[in-house]
C-alpha cells in the first residue's frame, strides 16, 4: 500500500498579506478546523448563549446590545457567526437575527444545531444587504481580527444598518500581541513590540497563507471605529472572573488576571 506523505506543520512568520490573501487563507482554515474548533470550544460557548469572549462576558449580563426585553422584533446581523450560538440566543430574546460566516463548514455546524434564522455564506468586506436592513450588528472574535481592511468591513456595517444602529465587535486586546500566546508563565513576558503591525501568517511549505490576524493597536481600531462612521461610546475590558478555571489558547486564569485579553468595542451609527 503506498502511504500518502504526512502534511507539514505550518510554518508561523509576521509578514505581509493583502485582503485577497487574508480572505482565501481564513476561510480555508477555518472551513478545515471548523469540527474541532466546535468540539474543543462547544461546550464552553453553549449551542444558545452570547458570550463575548473566553473570559465568559455573557451579554445576558453585560446588556452591550441594550436590555433582553427591547432585542424583540429587531433585526441583528451577526457578523463571524461561526455556528450562530449568538443568533440563537437573539431568537430566544424575539430578535430577528441573520447569521453571516466565511466559512461553509461552520455554518454547517449552524445547521446541526438548528434555528429558524437565516444563514448566510460571505465576506464581512461586501455584505449581500441593502442598505439600512438591520437595526443592530454583533461580532464575537469574528471578521475583524481577520481582515486586512477593517475600515472596509466598518463602513459595511455602517451602511446596512439603520440611522441610531448599534455595532458591538469583541476582538483579542491589542496589548496581547507583545506577549507570547501561551497559557502559563511563559506567556507574561514581553516578546513583541506592541507596535508592530506586521500580520501573523501560518504558510505552508510553498509559502501560500493559510492562516492570517492581522495587529491593530488600541488607537488603531478607535480610529478604525470612526473612520468607518461609528462613534465610540464604550470599551469594555472584560476581567477574569473567579469562575471560570479553564484555558483556551493563550487565555487562562493566570493571565487573565494580569493582562485584558479581550476588548468590546460598542459602537453606535449616527
Amino acid at each position: 500500500m503506498i502511504q500518502e506523505p504526512e502534511a507539514s506543520e505550518p510554518e508561523a512568520v509576521r509578514r505581509g498579506a493583502d485582503g485577497a490573501e487574508s480572505s482565501r487563507a481564513n476561510r480555508g482554515w477555518w472551513d478545515r478546523n471548523a469540527d474541532d474548533y466546535q468540539v474543543e470550544h462547544g461546550t464552553f460557548l453553549g449551542d444558545d448563549r452570547f458570550v463575548w469572549g473566553p473570559e465568559g462576558l455573557d451579554e445576558v449580563e453585560a446588556e452591550l446590545l441594550g436590555p433582553p426585553e427591547r432585542l424583540a422584533g429587531r433585526d441583528v446581523l451577526e457578523l463571524g457567526a461561526g455556528a450562530a450560538q449568538c443568533s440563537r440566543w437573539l431568537t430566544a430574546q424575539g430578535a430577528r437575527p441573520v447569521a453571516l460566516d466565511i466559512s461553509h463548514h461552520q455554518l454547517q455546524h449552524a445547521l446541526r444545531i438548528g434555528g429558524s434564522f437565516p444563514l448566510v455564506c460571505a465576506d464581512a468586506c461586501a455584505l449581500p444587504f441593502a442598505d439600512g436592513s438591520f437595526d443592530l450588528a454583533c461580532s464575537a472574535y469574528g471578521a475583524l481580527p481577520f481582515v486586512a481592511e477593517p475600515v472596509t468591513v466598518l463602513r459595511e456595517v455602517r451602511r446596512v444598518l439603520r440611522p441610531g444602529g448599534r455595532l458591538v465587535f469583541s476582538v483579542t486586546h491589542p496589548i496581547r500581541w507583545a506577549f507570547p500566546d501561551e497559557p502559563g508563565p511563559e506567556g507574561l513576558t514581553v516578546s513583541a513590540s506592541y507596535f508592530d503591525r506586521t500580520p501573523y501568517v501560518e504558510q505552508d511549505d510553498t509559502g501560500r497563507a493559510v492562516y492570517v490576524e492581522h495587529h491593530r493597536t488600541l488607537g488603531d481600531r478607535v480610529r478604525d471605529v470612526v473612520a468607518g462612521g461609528f462613534r465610540l461610546v464604550d470599551l469594555v475590558e472584560p476581567e477574569w472572573p473567579a469562575w471560570n478555571t479553564s484555558e483556551w489558547g493563550g487565555w487562562s486564569p493566570l493571565r487573565g488576571n494580569l493582562l485584558p485579553g479581550t476588548a468590546v468595542f460598542v459602537c453606535e451609527r449616527d
